[in-house]
């Protein structure tokens, strides 16, 4: 029997470390997914004010914070894979998108942003969101060619999630994340629609008048 004990005393004894090491890597995989969300929503704000540099470093500071929970739970691959890392990776591929579409820039991949594929699909199914807020913004601006090469990356975000077609259980809930992007790109493109065609009977109303004045 006190052979049994002895067992059962090193068996618990494993198993409790390896339940504390994996709680403390949770932990501060927790703490840094928070912080990584945060940066990339406050990432956004910055390119909606225009702020294109602050917008850079608060994604390069997103990026850190990713790569230090990479490696706090390299070997707890059950608590990697239990969603609010995926979350924190969502957001970000979210912003740096924005970014990369609003400056005019070539697109990051899942690759080169280290995110798994899921949260880079469903990021940029949140970039069709970000993108109708410049659209009115600019619309309200008066830069309407500018709209119209956004309406054209939104058209362009949506054509490609709607070729991935798998269970919800591989991509993360695209479907819904789709759905949602069909919705508010056929608004916007009805809102800019709208707006060009107002601004066309302007611009007509205008010449006719011109054209009464050199008849007079």
């Amino acid at each position: 029997m006190d052979r049994i004990a002895a067992k059962l005393d090193a068996i618990s004894g494993g198993i409790i470390r390896n339940f504390q090491e994996k709680y403390a890597a949770r932990d501060k995989a927790l703490q840094g997914g928070r912080e990584v969300i945060r940066h990339s929503a406050n990432a956004i704000r910055a390119v909606h004010r225009y702020d294109l540099a602050q917008a850079r470093q608060l994604l390069e500071q997103a990026r850190h914070t990713l790569a230090a929970i990479d490696q706090a739970l390299a070997q707890h691959p059950d608590v990697y894979h239990a969603g609010f890392v995926q979350d924190a990776q969502k957001e970000y591929a979210e912003a740096s998108i924005t970014l990369a579409i609003v400056a005019e820039q070539d697109l990051p991949g899942p690759e080169e942003l280290r995110v798994s594929y899921a949260a880079y699909l469903n990021g940029a199914g949140e970039v069709i969101g970000e993108l109708r807020r410049q659209v009115l913004d600019r619309i309200r601006k008066g830069e309407v060619q500018r709209c119209e090469a956004l309406l054209a990356a939104m058209g362009d975000i949506y054509g490609m999630l709607v070729t991935v077609d798998f269970p919800d259980a591989m991509t993360g809930g695209l479907r819904r994340t789709t759905d949602a992007a069909r919705a508010i790109l056929e608004r916007t493109r009805g809102d800019l629609t709208i707006t060009l065609s107002q601004n066309a009977l302007e611009q007509h109303m205008k010449e006719f008048q011109r054209s009464l004045g050199k008849d007079v």
